[in-house]
């Protein structure tokens, strides 16, 4: 092991900004040691200001092409709560439906194709596809169901144009559902047997943890893993009720910090994570019968701290919203399809809604005028809220790691960064490092 380690990870791109790496260690100490994130100012807030509440989720949906039902979901729902708006029990079940398409989609999209090429031993998925061409086609397989899936529910692949306060301007009819139920139910092995070959390659995730809190939304009445309904919770308060949406600033708390131009966010802790873990932590034992069965497969247990395992927890999800949608198609069909207009009329009012992207917990909140214009936003993503995080992680991690050297500490550092799927891009241009000697 060498005693000088200088690693420098420049501008990791992502939809939310740019992030860098920087490790510096002279003689055995270390003297830096930062997850750095010069993010420039995206404005989408001030993009809405102005603009009708039936605007608003075509707008914000751009803030992340990944996570745009999400966000279109999360803007809707503030919408709502802000215009006093109840939507009907199809409107929920239908939406709820198309969210899972998203966490299919963006889950299958980071395990398959930016985390295995790093437990298989390859720099990307292309030479996966030569080393196991199989496991590679299943999740292609997994993706373009989701893409579907998404189609359907949400008029296109990316960035909705179904959703509307207080209803959707389509839905799908009996057969297309009993299609993508039929769909959904022959992927089961594919999304299996790619689980057992992640699990075949499991032990190269470093054992690594550290004490962490842990938030997500949280459904009490009827007990449900939710990605959509519920209060704010965490492990340091889950004997407590939750937190009411509206009141999410009191527990993102954000703040700046130097070495970020975005927000960093904290409530019990210094720090907090969210996300596909978080969920698990703190809802685990509602999962699908399905989604259990691949928690055991991985010895993933409540109580996790290992942040390496979030991608294992995603695969845990990517099985129950298979399961679970696939119920939920069965309760849909039963009711009877039928067409709804609902009644809007503009007032003023603030409202917040929140629900769980793939990469965690999203609050949007808007305040609006007589007339339905935007005068206030306030949108917190999840990638931020675990920008303090990953810094900590990175404090207990480099002096526990830097005995591999500057290879396998900078190795160390890109997956876990990877592990908190904060995008596409960020993944990806990790890969451009540097080391100054």
């Amino acid at each position: 092991m060498s005693a000088n380690i200088h690693i420098h990870v420049h501008h990791i791109t992502r939809v939310e900004g740019h992030g860098n790496i920087v490790v510096n260690i002279r003689n055995g100490t270390i003297e830096q040691c930062q997850w750095q994130v010069p993010e420039a100012p995206r404005f989408f807030e001030a993009m809405v200001r102005g603009r009708r509440y039936d605007d608003i989720q075509t707008i914000v949906s751009r803030i992340c092409g990944i996570c745009s039902i999400t966000h279109s979901l999360a803007s809707t729902k503030a919408v709502e709560d802000a215009l006093g708006l109840h939507v009907s029990e199809q409107t929920d079940m239908l939406r709820i439906l198309m969210h899972y398409s998203e966490q299919l989609q963006s889950h299958t999209l980071h395990v398959g194709y930016l985390v295995a090429p790093d437990l298989f031993g390859e720099k990307s998925v292309i030479p996966l596809v030569a080393k196991a061409p199989d496991i590679v086609k299943k999740i292609i397989k997994a993706h373009r169901i989701a893409n579907q899936w998404s189609d359907l529910l949400a008029g296109r692949t990316t960035h909705p144009v179904t959703l509307i306060p207080g209803g959707m301007t389509k839905i799908p009819t009996e057969k297309e559902l009993k299609d993508l139920q039929k769909t959904l139910k022959e992927s089961i092995p594919d999304l299996l047997a790619v689980c057992e070959a992640v699990l075949s390659v499991a032990d190269r995730l470093p054992s690594f943890e550290r004490p962490t809190e842990y938030i997500s939304l949280r459904q009490d009445n009827p007990p449900t893993y939710t990605f959509y309904h519920g209060g704010i919770t965490s492990n340091d308060c889950i004997d407590q009720p939750p937190v009411p949406v509206q009141q999410w600033e009191s527990v993102a708390n954000e703040y700046v910090t130097p070495q970020s131009t975005a927000k960093w966010c904290r409530w019990h802790r210094d720090s907090y994570a969210v996300g596909a873990l978080a969920r698990f932590n703190n809802n685990g034992h509602l999962l699908s019968p399905l989604g259990q069965k691949v928690t055991q497969m991985f010895g993933l247990k409540k109580g996790c701290c290992n942040p390496f395992m979030n991608s294992i927890a995603q695969l845990a999800e990517v099985a129950h919203v298979v399961e679970t949608a696939i119920e939920l198609i069965d309760k849909l069909l039963t009711k009877g399809l039928r067409e709804e207009k609902g009644k809007v009329s503009p007032k003023a009012g603030r409202g917040s809604g929140c629900v769980e992207a793939p990469r965690g917990i999203l609050f949007h909140t808007y305040e609006f005028n007589k007339k339905g214009e935007c005068i206030a936003a306030n949108i917190c993503i999840p990638t931020n809220q675990n920008h303090a995080n990953i810094q900590k992680d990175f404090e207990k991690f480099v002096p526990e790691f830097m005995h591999l050297g500057e290879e396998g500490l900078r190795q160390g550092l890109e997956m876990l960064v990877r592990s908190y799927d904060p995008c596409i891009s960020c993944s990806t241009h990790m890969l451009n490092i540097q080391f100054v000697k």
